[in-house]
């Protein structure tokens, strides 16, 4: 694998160790996909700006009470040039995926628009016959295509679900279609939504018993936490996720089942705020830090 040195990686790695890239368990993949969003532009320089302000995260987290990162290693590979094609592209990055999987290490991908998740997910869908995918957003995605693209960002989760052995929760959506509501309630047995307009009356709990003893792949869409908290996003929605209240979630998944892999996506990052870069390297350290803490 072509990695990062330790100087360019996601949370400069060489703070700890990173004299040894190919031992460390997680491996964060920048993917920097921008070919379908439609309204705010920006997602090809997510990758980028997510692994500058990791550089200033504080490795040790007081919450899991040690340096995680110190626990399982992280690697960072060097970002491709990605495909113009939009279905080359999700296999370019099946590719960059699959030796990950292999090795038993965990990739996180750092997106990019969400259209990317139904190519990160085909490693693991080859090795497990079924696969929970917990989903943070504010758009449902379950679109069968939109705007004359088949995968696209308004489809991630639809495409997800081409795969049978698909399952999707998704939490804090507060945008969505007629079109998707009709096709989740035609496959309430795949498709689970939590409604951003309910969260007072949430349980955490209630919200991952679904996912109890399975496979999870978490797809954390930026522009799941509120406006307010992430404007550096294509369509900053209103009434989303307080971040520790999304972290409660997270944690929540890794402790019923085993988080295998996931990613962070949507930062369009906007230049002079750096809390939202800044915000998107913490939420993509702790996803890593929960599942692999957890195992």
């Amino acid at each position: 694998m072509d990695y990062l040195p330790a100087s360019h990686a996601f949370l400069e790695a060489d703070r700890v160790d990173a004299a040894k890239p190919e031992e460390a368990m997680a491996v964060v993949v920048p993917f920097g996909l921008e070919a379908t969003v439609s309204y705010g532009g920006g997602t090809a320089a997510g990758p980028a700006a997510i692994l500058a302000a990791s550089d200033q995260l504080e490795l040790y987290d007081e919450e899991l009470a040690c340096e995680p990162n110190a626990v399982f290693g992280v690697a960072t590979l060097a970002e491709p040039e990605i495909a113009a094609d939009q279905a080359a592209a999700l296999e370019q990055l099946d590719q960059l995926v699959e030796p990950i999987v292999a090795a038993g290490r965990f990739p996180l991908i750092l997106g990019g628009e969400h259209a990317l998740t139904p190519g990160a997910i085909r490693p693991f869908l080859r090795r497990n016959t079924e696969l929970a995918i917990l989903q943070i957003d504010a758009h449902a995605d379950l679109r069968d295509g939109y705007l004359g693209a088949h995968y696209s960002h308004a489809s991630a989760m639809r495409r997800a679900l081409d795969h049978d052995g698909v399952q999707v929760i998704s939490v804090g959506i507060r945008s969505v279609s007629a079109e998707e509501i009709a096709y989740a309630k035609a496959n309430s047995d795949r498709v689970t939504i939590h409604f951003a307009k309910d969260q007072d009356r949430w349980s955490v709990d209630e919200i991952v018993a679904p996912l109890k003893g399975k496979c999870i792949y978490i797809s954390f869409d930026i522009d799941g936490l509120d406006g307010a908290v992430m404007p550096a996003t294509g369509t900053p929605t209103p009434g989303g996720l307080q971040y520790w209240q999304a972290m409660n979630v997270l944690r929540a998944a890794s402790e019923v089942g085993t988080v295998v892999g996931g990613d962070v996506v949507e930062l369009a990052p906007i230049e002079g705020l750096h809390v939202c870069d800044y915000t998107a390297a913490a939420v993509a350290y702790k996803l890593m830090s929960y599942a692999l803490i957890a195992r």
